[in-house]
């Protein structure tokens, strides 16, 4: 447990806005004076350390979820951080703890106004766990997320142990946490995966038994078959 971030809380703290949809490039700026976040009973307040983004916020900024969207808005949906407020139902964390999470319960339909990318966030008790002590901040941040995309597409899939799986575009965050999950939750029995040629090596080091070149293979083309088809790159209409 660490010491709270300090006594006093801002009434307005430094967030990256967007006011308009497009690039982030083009519409991602630093405001100084983003009001903080008003903490609901159920809620605490956090002192970012660290945040991380994702494809969906590119998404968000560019449009792509606008009719529940709200502008001008601070894009981010992975924390780290430390407690520093809490609310009055709030049973599990107090001041000072080290925690992460996705702020963002139903991320496409009610996103968050002010997201991860400010000093400050907001987030429900419930959506939030204590940080790993042999975790930085950084890799904390970096996980919820991905993993909850990758572990929700194993379940739905039906992976099971001893069944083997295929994993299309493995070495994305979603991919590399696909290969541990199946590995080490799920208890495949085979794991084959994509990539390009400089990264064979790490797929090995993650656990899988045939990477493949997609430059030089056509998975199609395999005569084994798999029980699952993992496809962690993927397409959106619209992009």
């Amino acid at each position: 447990m660490a010491a709270a971030a300090g006594s006093t809380i801002p009434s307005h703290i430094k967030g990256w806005v967007y006011s308009e949809y497009g690039k982030a490039s083009d519409v991602l700026k630093l405001d100084p004076n983003v009001p903080i976040p008003e903490v609901k009973e159920d809620q605490v307040l956090i002192k970012v350390i660290a945040a991380a983004l994702n494809p969906v916020d590119s998404m968000r900024m560019i449009g792509y979820f606008k009719v529940n969207d709200t502008i001008p808005t601070v894009p981010g949906y992975d924390v780290a951080g430390v407690v520093v407020k809490v609310g009055s139902q709030v049973n599990n964390f107090k001041e000072g703890y080290e925690v992460y999470g996705d702020i963002n319960e139903e991320g496409h339909e009610f996103p968050k106004k002010v997201g991860t990318l400010a000093e400050y966030i907001a987030a429900e008790e419930r959506v939030l766990a204590l940080k790993p002590k042999n975790m930085s901040f950084v890799e904390a941040a970096s996980l919820p997320l991905a993993i909850e995309t990758a572990y929700e597409g194993l379940e739905r899939a039906g992976l099971s142990a001893g069944q083997s799986i295929l994993v299309l575009g493995v070495t994305g965050g979603v991919g590399t946490l696909v290969i541990q999950l199946a590995t080490h939750v799920f208890g495949a029995s085979k794991i084959a995966a994509t990539s390009s040629t400089g990264k064979l090596d790490f797929l090995k080091s993650l656990g899988v038994d045939l990477p493949m070149d997609y430059c030089k293979v056509k998975y199609e083309d395999l005569p084994e078959k798999f029980d699952v088809v993992y496809d962690a790159v993927g397409r959106l209409t619209g992009q």
